[in-house]
């Protein structure tokens, strides 16, 4: 009686062993599937990643930088020709 016990309860060890590895391998697809669709859905919208957003932001504070820096040398060079600000030239 006691060997037909183990012997039962090894094969419902074995069984939930099984059944633990399938909903694993279940999991895996499930993730995988959910990952492809996320990115098939990002593709479609045409989301910008984002590195390519922090280098065009990156470009833009240049921008603006160099655009002040314009600024100062024209107001400087008004100055200095007597030219009042913003008047046509």
């Amino acid at each position: 009686m006691t060997q037909t016990s183990n012997r039962f309860f090894d094969e419902i060890g074995r069984l939930m062993n099984d059944a633990a590895g399938a909903a694993q391998g279940v999991k895996r697809e499930v993730d995988q599937v959910m990952r492809n669709q996320a990115e098939r859905i990002l593709r479609e919208l045409d989301v910008v990643k984002r590195e390519e957003f922090d280098a065009v932001k990156d470009m833009a504070r240049l921008a603006r930088e160099e655009n002040e820096t314009l600024k100062a040398r024209i107001s400087a060079l008004e100055a200095k020709l007597g030219i009042a600000p913003g008047t046509p030239g």
